[in-house]
């Protein structure tokens, strides 16, 4: 069943507009494999992490399966990864080549005055 579900990636993966969309939710993939294997690690199951951080099983499994659906707040990955004993850390990345928008809209407005 498994090298199904990779067949199955790899021809998704085939198709532009499905590539496009799979790889603007790169990032989300990759917090959402780390969130999971921190769990595994710990051995927890949603039941007991969730009784860890104060919340319901349920609100555990929302976290761990629709990340682009809800986006949880800082102040809920704080908890989840101190519960698995982690920390938390959100940072900006710049993008290679792309100026900061900022500059780009305080220069259009420079030139407008």
């Amino acid at each position: 069943m498994r090298n199904s579900l990779k067949d199955f990636k790899a021809r998704a993966l085939a198709r532009p507009d499905v590539r496009r969309e799979y790889e603007g939710l790169k990032e989300e993939f990759e917090l959402l494999d780390e969130i999971l294997k921190a769990r595994a690690e710990a051995g927890l199951t949603q039941a007991e992490l969730a009784a860890r951080i104060g919340t319901t099983q349920s609100a555990v499994a929302r976290l761990e399966t629709a990340m682009g659906k809800h986006s949880p707040s800082i102040g809920t990955l704080k908890r989840y990864a101190s519960a698995l004993g982690y920390r938390l850390q959100v940072r900006l990345v710049k993008e290679q080549g792309l100026p900061p928008r900022s500059i780009r809209t305080h220069a259009k407005v420079a030139r407008a005055g």
